[in-house]
């Protein structure tokens, strides 16, 4: 639950460790899990149904002894049925009315919960959008329960929202400052995005999420102000880079206070969702978890 009270949903895949192992810790609940965690943001219609991806890393983690935590945020699909519990009503969220204030609260409900549960080692990872909300969690909150992050996929919102006319930029704008921040589009934002003036305004104008580019000369004050080491992964066909996924990650990754510690992953011929590179995408993943458990060992 977030502080504003939303319930927001998420998948717990749950390993089984082998007994005596050393892996295994109990939380306060009692039911024995792995000791370590690994917390996957979605970005926007980031979805099961959309990025099967999930289910791949989540069995392949699981199998190995790592829990892995699906952290569906509010703009994993359109529209979300869902619950407030401070105010007692259902509510709708989604895509289609999604804050980007909202995002440190969001992802912090699912650090919250890792570790309520007792979880030893939470790494947090982000793919998309959901990369960029981990930027801006960390880079805001600095919160020391997470040991590393693991950026996927970056989203590069310049190059998202480059297909957005003058006069739709203009639309959103003149809607805003007038107070019409709930009115929704009368056309879909970037030609597939159904949603609220206020969320097209965060999309092009707050800045709040726009903390990756594939310029030198962009703000990255986001970036350099993480206090956190960890993994950037991409894949080399990723079209959200202006055609240079390894040169974008790379400049992301220079901007870093962690620049000599992080570690850079690059998966060949495959875009921004893995395609067809589903299994190459979990083992890195994997194989990175355990070099930091490893470390954690030492």
């Amino acid at each position: 639950m977030t502080k504003r009270g939303i319930m927001l949903d998420a998948a717990l895949f749950e390993s089984q460790p082998p007994a005596g192992d050393g892996g295994v810790d109990t939380p306060k609940g009692g039911a024995a899990h792995a000791d370590t965690v690994l917390i996957a943001v979605t970005g926007i219609h980031g979805n099961f149904y959309s990025n099967p991806f999930y289910y791949t890393v989540g069995d392949t983690l699981s199998a190995a002894g790592i829990d892995f935590l699906y952290a569906q945020t509010c703009d994993a699909f359109g529209t979300i049925p869902t619950f407030n519990i401070l105010t007692g009503t259902p509510e709708t969220i989604g895509s289609w009315n999604e804050r980007f204030a909202d995002s440190v609260d969001d992802v912090s409900a699912y650090v919250d919960y890792a570790q309520q549960q007792g979880y030893r080692h939470i790494v947090l990872a982000g793919h998309s959008l959901g990369a960029n909300k981990v930027i801006h969690y960390l880079s805001s909150v600095h919160d020391r329960r997470v040991e590393h992050f693991f950026l996927l996929s970056p989203a590069n919102l310049d190059y998202m929202t480059s297909s957005v006319s003058a006069a739709e930029r203009d639309y959103v704008y003149r809607r805003f400052a007038a107070g019409r921040t709930a009115d929704m589009l009368p056309f879909p934002l970037m030609g597939w995005v159904e949603c609220q003036v206020a969320t097209a305004y965060d999309w092009l104008f707050s800045g709040l999420l726009n903390n990756v580019h594939t310029s030198p000369q962009a703000d990255f004050s986001q970036v350099e102000n993480l206090t956190h080491s960890g993994a950037l992964l991409i894949g080399t066909y990723d079209n959200f880079t202006d055609g240079d996924p390894v040169g974008f990650l790379r400049l992301i990754n220079s901007h870093m206070p962690s620049v000599d510690r992080n570690r850079l992953l690059f998966i060949e011929r495959t875009g921004h969702t893995y395609q067809q590179k589903h299994q190459d995408l979990a083992d890195l993943i994997l194989k990175t978890l355990k070099h930091w458990n490893n470390e954690n060992n030492i």
